[in-house]
């Protein structure tokens, strides 16, 4: 299994890059960030500080929308890091929520998404796509590679993601949703006529070591709060008891009564007050080493090729360290 550190681009910048370093140093193999433009700093002007700063570190955001940037300067993007510093990027892509919505924008539609995924990747690796009726191409691209891997939770962009992406970004760490989500994901990647197992998985959540669970739980209940955010599309999309989400997911949101994005995915998030502990349980990695190792196990046995950690918490240092020198070593090979 490969380990990814997930963090917020708050000032200073600075900072990230030297997480980002103490990460590589601990054995972990990816350094993804949030990307939304009102929020926090922009990402990719830090990604080349980070690169600079580190030797094999593959960098991206997780995740970023068809929205708040055109496809091709997206690609650009992309396409000059990897040839400044050797196809080290990958593309984490969804809909958009707080990029979008804090812009006073509605998420973008799957369709114009599974666009997205096919041009933005084709024009990253020097081939021709077509952008708004345009085609384009990227003369200047040699030997370029982009993975695009897509978030999702709803089942028709489950689909879109066995249809199109790379990989497959799960933001939540239970294992009962990681098996139905991965199921779901691999079973429309061979109806595409896809390789199922080609698709990388990523499970992103909070992890928080220590044997303090109450203030690991406040730390991290934020996530759960997030992730309300999806899950409340879903039921609006679908209704509360359609099927075609399990109940397991949409139980909890029930109590929400809504959301400011001035605390987007940060500890003491006060509208997150609605997420019960059993929720931070089960969506987050909490508690000691063990407890840790014994969960990544789990999804390891479903088929997850990598675990991000999102760091947004009191204790960053010591929970990277706590992986680089137990949970990394334990999950290797």
């Amino acid at each position: 299994m490969d380990f990814g550190l997930v963090l917020q681009t708050d000032p200073p910048a600075s900072a990230l890059v030297g997480l980002m370093r103490r990460a590589e140093r601990n054995g972990f193999r990816y350094g993804w960030t949030f990307d939304s433009a009102v929020l926090w700093q922009e990402p990719f002007v830090i990604y080349s500080r980070v690169l600079e700063h580190t030797e094999r570190l593959i960098v991206g955001p997780m995740v970023t929308n068809p929205g708040t940037r055109t496809w091709e300067v997206t690609a650009s993007t992309f396409a000059t890091l990897n040839d400044m510093y050797g196809n080290r990027t990958v593309c984490g892509i969804g809909r958009g929520d707080s990029a979008m919505r804090v812009a006073g924008r509605r998420p973008n539609t799957l369709a114009r998404l599974g666009q997205a995924i096919d041009a933005i990747r084709d024009l990253a690796e020097g081939r021709e796509a077509v952008v708004d009726g345009t085609t384009l191409r990227l003369p200047w691209v040699k030997e370029g590679s982009l993975p695009v891997w897509m978030a999702a939770y709803g089942p028709k962009a489950l689909a879109l993601a066995g249809q199109k992406a790379d990989g497959f970004i799960l933001q939540l760490a239970d294992p009962f949703l990681t098996e139905w989500m991965v199921r779901a994901v691999r079973t429309a990647a061979a109806e595409a006529g896809r390789d199922p197992d080609a698709l990388t998985i990523c499970v992103a959540a909070p992890a928080y070591v220590g044997d303090d669970l109450a203030r690991a739980r406040e730390q991290c209940r934020w996530f759960g709060g997030m992730v309300g955010n999806h899950v409340a599309d879903l039921v609006t999309r679908y209704g509360e008891h359609s099927g075609a989400v399990p109940e397991e997911l949409t139980e909890y949101i029930k109590q929400r009564t809504g959301y400011d994005y001035s605390h987007h995915g940060r500890a003491g998030n006060p509208d997150t007050a609605f997420v019960p502990d059993d929720i931070v349980d089960r969506f987050c990695l909490l508690g000691p080493v063990e407890a840790h190792i014994e969960k990544l196990r789990r999804l390891a046995d479903l088929g997850v090729d990598q675990f991000a950690v999102y760091a947004m918490h009191d204790a960053k240092e010591a929970t990277i360290d706590a992986y680089g020198q137990r949970v990394i070593p334990a999950l290797s090979g």
